[in-house]
C-alpha cells in the first residue's frame, strides 16, 4: 500500500494558492479516479482511498497547516502500517521554475517547512517526494500565499496533469528511478 500526501493549508483562504499545489495535485488525481475525500479528525486530515486492480493507496491532505504536517502523516502511516519507503509527499518548491516537476528518492527539506516537519516527526528523510515549481519572488511569505495568475495557472495545470500520470506509475509500482527519469527531464 502507498501513502500519497499533498501538502497545503486548509480553508478557502488558501485554495488555489502557490503553497497549495500539493492539495491541487491530489484533488485532480482524486477527481480523475472518482475518489472523494473525507475529513478524519483522528488523522488530522482529509483522506481518500484508491483501490484498483489489487493496488491500494491512501491519499492524505493534512489539515494541520503546512508547518505541522508531520503529525498527520505520522498518524496515517502508523495506523495503516505503511513503510516510509512507500510514501510520496507532494509540495511546492520556490527554487524550481514555474511548473517544473522534480522527484527525489529522499533528501533534505530544501527549506520547505512542511517537509521539515515531516522529517522531524518521522525522524527520517527516507521518503519519496515530488516538488512542483512555483518560481521565486523577493517576498516569499506573501508570494506563496497568493493565487496564480491566469497564465501561470495554465502552466501549473499542465504539471498537475503530468502528476496524475506520475501518481498512477507510483501506485502501479513502476521503478521509482524510471519515474524520476521520465518526469524530471520534462520542461513545462
Amino acid at each position: 500500500m502507498k501513502l500519497i500526501i499533498g501538502l497545503g493549508n486548509p480553508g478557502e483562504k488558501y485554495e488555489a494558492t502557490r503553497h497549495n499545489v500539493g492539495y491541487d495535485a491530489l484533488n485532480l488525481f482524486a477527481e480523475t479516479n472518482q475518489i472523494t475525500f473525507k475529513y478524519e479528525p483522528s488523522y488530522e486530515g482529509m483522506i481518500g482511498t484508491y483501490l484498483k486492480d489489487g493496488k491500494k493507496a491512501i491519499l492524505l491532505k493534512p489539515t494541520t497547516f503546512m508547518n505541522l504536517s508531520g503529525r498527520s502523516v505520522f498518524k496515517v502511516m502508523n495506523y495503516f502500517k505503511i513503510d516510509i519507503t512507500d510514501i510520496l509527499v507532494i509540495s511546492d518548491d520556490a527554487n524550481l521554475e514555474l511548473g517544473q516537476l522534480r522527484l527525489r528518492l529522499s533528501g533534505s527539506d530544501g527549506g520547505h517547512n512542511g517537509l521539515k516537519d515531516i522529517i522531524r516527526i518521522l525522524e527520517s528523510d527516507n521518503f519519496k517526494r515530488l516538488r512542483i515549481g512555483i518560481s521565486k519572488n523577493d517576498n516569499m511569505i506573501d508570494f506563496v500565499l497568493k493565487k496564480f495568475s491566469k497564465k501561470e495557472r495554465e502552466v501549473i495545470n499542465i504539471s498537475l496533469n503530468e502528476t496524475v500520470d506520475l501518481l498512477n506509475d507510483f501506485i502501479e509500482e513502476v521503478d521509482f528511478e524510471r519515474i524520476m527519469t521520465k518526469f524530471n527531464s520534462k520542461k513545462q
